[in-house]
């Protein structure tokens, strides 16, 4: 399939999956977003023609960081699984299409090599995705690693205590940028989950100390109750990452969309919501931000581009998506992301 012939993102699933090993396509597959999808898709919206949406465009700032767009790429990690230039050609067609591109502490190339594929014309790096590492020394060594390189938002997952391949990696995919793992033994009769990983798991206190190491804007991705989001910004953090990972952590959970509009609503506008989970397409974008969402991570979708063409995919993925919300946003007579609001939705207000 030539470049003219894909003309949607789902173009890019079928030519990801012949090119990937059946084990590795599973991976990164792996997961039940399809709520997430079909929650965004049951959304109607409403269309209002005969506005005038000449000029128009979706340029947005975040902490005085300036995008041509809200779509980002989200951090997923060892991505040199699935093309050989890994998240060098993701962070390149990130920056080459005015957006931003996180780096995944699994990122299976030094972060400091992303950082400078991944530099904006303005000087801003790509955003950093934190794993917490066990405990705070390590956690604080990764996070310095982060910012000297030059990233210029942090992002502290918080909902997958730990996170590991569920394959076994090839020989040259690794999480470079991590110390090896640090041994947990469980005294006779423990648990494997209570006292073994959960027991380095982070709680309040540590993300109250990690506000403390960095003077970057700090966003908590992983959250899912209004609750937890109204006390991650009382710690100081800058902003939320709504997100239930895709579906890969736990399954059963309430979908993204859903959490949204609760977490929007409580923190009445005290800080920006991003979204992620289940973005396929441009009208899914629309959603997202008529919802509360200030822009929105797509994960699987680049990671297609990635796989069939390298960064030429994921830069038309990015395009392909970004055309759509222009379209959607002419159609229902928005002409700046401002104007998006709950109500072009069908049966709001």
């Amino acid at each position: 399939m030539n470049a003219s012939a894909i003309q949607d993102v789902s173009d890019y699933l079928p030519l990801a999956e012949a090119r990937l090993p059946l084990p590795i396509w599973r991976y990164l597959q792996d997961g039940d977003d399809g709520d997430n999808e079909r929650a965004l898709v049951a959304v109607r919206l409403l269309p209002r023609p005969l506005s005038n949406v000449r000029g128009g465009h979706t340029r947005l700032t975040l902490w005085n960081q300036s995008f041509d767009h809200p779509v980002m790429l989200a951090p997923v990690a060892y991505q040199r699984l699935f093309h050989a230039d890994g998240e060098v050609a993701s962070a390149m067609a990130a920056a080459a299409q005015g957006g931003q591109y996180l780096i995944s502490s699994l990122a299976s190339q030094p972060v400091a090599t992303i950082v400078q594929a991944g530099g904006n014309p303005d000087g801003r790096g790509p955003w950093f995705q934190l794993y917490w590492q066990n405990d705070r020394p390590r956690t604080q060594r990764l996070l310095r690693s982060a910012v000297d390189a030059g990233c210029s938002a942090i992002v502290f997952t918080v909902d997958a205590p730990v996170k590991m391949a569920t394959l076994a990696l090839p020989d040259g995919v690794d999480a470079v940028n991590l110390e090896p793992p640090v041994p947990r033994p469980i005294a006779p009769g423990g648990s494997e989950v209570f006292d073994g990983f959960m027991a380095h798991a982070p709680d309040w206190d540590d993300l109250a100390w990690l506000r403390q190491q960095t003077k970057l804007p700090l966003l908590i991705k992983g959250i899912l109750h209004p609750d937890d989001a109204e006390r991650t910004l009382d710690a100081g953090c800058d902003g939320i990452v709504v997100s239930n990972h895709g579906g890969r952590v736990m399954r059963g959970t309430p979908t993204s969309l859903d959490a949204l509009s609760h977490i929007v609503r409580r923190l009445d506008g005290r800080a920006p919501v991003l979204f992620d989970s289940g973005i396929r397409r441009g009208r899914d974008v629309f959603v997202a931000l008529a919802c509360g969402a200030k822009a929105v991570l797509i994960g699987r979708p680049y990671l297609w581009g990635l796989a069939a063409k390298g960064a030429m995919g994921v830069a038309h993925v990015i395009r392909l998506i970004r055309d759509e919300l222009e379209m959607t946003m002419a159609l229902t007579g928005c002409r700046q992301l401002s104007d998006i609001d709950r109500s072009r939705l069908a049966g709001t207000e």
